[in-house]
């Protein structure tokens, strides 16, 4: 942490007074929160309540890196926004939030998020890294750029009813992302949270455990998460709290690493199902296993006798949006209704963001329907680039 501890006003002194009155706080710890500089990757669910307790407690500069635009779906668990940030950048909309909260500290907006390019010296500018990003692909590039600049790196994760949270910190001996996840995991197993839900007040846990553990690194009090990962269940109220050890080989804070810069082929994975990059063995060869949105639209325009689209959301999805024309049969429904589907028309099986879709197309390739194709990018691919008064989730 920053030697630095600049003064406190009067002002400051009354606004911080119950953290001052703790002793193992007092003015020398609200010190060190003012000199704090802290980064909060994500303005979404975890970085909201993350970001809130960070700027109410006093901590002095306050980076937020997101480089997305707020979502009405956004609001039932990102409550840095509300419905009259719907458009604007994440960033924006948090730090207007963030300063209204508490005008003594400086807020720092990153727009562009955090990218290979830039991870090293953004990272540099700061003492601490909250994560609170939802893909593989930016954990791990947030990790290794932790590792190597020697930064903290306060991670936390939700999925549906569960949230997980521990503090990587190769520098002071503690394990890393990649000492307990080595490898992404395998295309397909893992759904986004727009795809299995996720219960919004299970973020403001995790993200407000973020902000004490931040606290605890920067005040020095207490026993920080290193070396353990917190579990959380919401719906049994438990949690459990697992050692985890440093890797000897892990490829990033190992003995011998592998990763000693940020190479973008490292980060170049997705967890969506891939794609098969022929169509060999396919029943019907000028059939592709995905097509675009746009070639969806042009087929049931210039064949509507020849195709038939199939949404295989859940019926409480299709009272927010739906495409004109398409006939509903949710994903765990396809098995009943394989009689009632025709085998000469060309199949078009679209869900939310495409991983459902993509699974129904595959039962009924292996059932024997020979023309199915995936909508790659559902429905939320449909309304951002065919239909934008569509609405989304």
């Amino acid at each position: 942490m920053p030697a630095d501890s600049p003064s406190l006003s009067p002002a400051e002194l009354a606004r911080y007074s119950r953290h001052i009155l703790l002793p193992e706080i007092g003015v020398a710890g609200q010190q060190k929160l003012a000199a704090a500089r802290v980064l909060v990757i994500g303005a979404g669910g975890l970085g909201s309540p993350a970001a809130l307790y960070l700027a109410a407690a006093g901590v002095g500069t306050l980076g937020i890196a997101d480089f997305d635009r707020v979502e009405a779906h956004n609001l039932q668990r990102q409550l840095l926004h509300d419905d009259q940030a719907i458009g604007q950048p994440k960033v924006s909309s948090a730090a207007r939030r963030l300063r209204a909260t508490n005008p003594f500290g400086k807020i720092v907006e990153h727009p562009e998020g955090v990218t290979v390019s830039n991870a090293l010296t953004l990272f540099s500018s700061y003492d601490i890294i909250v994560d609170g990003t939802d893909t593989f692909a930016t954990r791990y590039l947030n990790n290794d750029a932790a590792v190597l600049t020697r930064r903290p790196l306060v991670h936390g994760s939700v999925y549906k009813f569960e949230g997980q949270l521990t503090v990587f910190d190769s520098a002071a001996g503690a394990p890393c992302y990649r000492c307990l996840f080595p490898v992404p995991p395998a295309p397909g197993t893992v759904p986004n949270c727009g795809e299995a839900g996720v219960l919004g007040a299970l973020c403001g846990v995790i993200g407000s455990l973020q902000a004490l553990e931040t606290i605890k690194l920067i005040t020095g009090i207490g026993d920080p998460l290193r070396g353990r990962l917190l579990t959380y269940d919401a719906l049994g109220q438990n949690f459990r709290t697992l050692k985890i050890s440093r890797a000897p080989d892990c490829p990033v804070c190992g003995a011998q690493p592998k990763i000693t810069a940020l190479d973008p082929s490292h980060y170049d994975f997705s967890c969506a199902p891939v794609l098969p990059k022929n169509t060999a063995a396919m029943p019907d060869q000028s059939v592709p296993l995905e097509i675009t949105v746009e070639e969806t639209q042009r087929l049931l325009a210039s064949a509507p006798a020849d195709t038939l689209l199939i949404d295989v959301r859940e019926a409480y999805e299709v009272e927010i949006c739906r495409i004109a024309g398409a006939g509903l049969i949710p994903l765990r429904q396809i098995p009943e209704h394989l009689a009632t589907l025709p085998h000469d028309k060309h199949l078009l099986i679209h869900c939310h963001h495409g991983g459902r879709s993509l699974r129904a197309t595959e039962f009924l390739r292996a059932k024997g329907f020979p023309r199915v194709s995936n909508v790659a990018g559902g429905i939320d691919a449909w309304a951002e680039r065919l239909d934008p008064a569509m609405r989304r989730y």
